[in-house]
């Protein structure tokens, strides 16, 4: 009888150690769960706040583009050449609301890309165009088709290009 007593209290004992194993294995997976969980947290954060930062750093940027439609329109406005005193005066009127209008492209960081005479560069340009003038190296922009924008560090519009091939 008492072999027994000794035997039931080693089997309890057993039977204990291995509930606590099986608890210290419980344990250390829901530590390495709940690390997981907040690692994922956290980067998720990361991730809201940098889309956040990015959202608010170019908030402008669908009005500019579409100001650089009207921007476009009066460059060709003021492109006319004319003697007629009218015309004239109306020019000088749309030159005015012209300067205010790059006045607040540049209030708002936004730039023209320059082109003319410069290397051809895919990340800046679209070539629409190509042509052969001799004197001028290869790849160098010698048309400007339409003016392309930078908008802070990005660019909203490409400037359309006739390049020297």
């Amino acid at each position: 009888m008492e072999e027994e007593v000794k035997v039931t209290k080693k089997e309890k004992k057993n039977k204990d150690k291995e509930i606590i194993n099986e608890l210290e294995l419980k344990i250390k997976e829901l530590e390495d769960k709940n690390l997981r969980v907040t690692s994922e947290m956290i980067n998720s954060n990361r991730r809201k706040d940098e889309e956040c930062n990015r959202l608010l750093k170019y908030k402008d940027e669908d009005i500019i583009s579409d100001l650089l439609i009207v921007i476009d329109n009066f460059e060709r406005a003021l492109s006319v050449k004319s003697d007629d005193e009218k015309i004239i005066n109306y020019q000088k009127g749309f030159d005015m609301i012209y300067a205010g209008f790059i006045s607040v492209l540049d209030k708002y960081e936004v730039k023209e890309i320059e082109c003319l005479g410069k290397e051809f560069d895919p990340d800046i340009h679209q070539a629409v165009l190509t042509d052969h003038i001799e004197g001028k190296k290869d790849n160098e922009i010698i048309e400007v088709m339409q003016k392309g924008y930078t908008y802070k560090d990005k660019v909203i519009r490409p400037a359309m290009v006739k390049v020297n091939k």
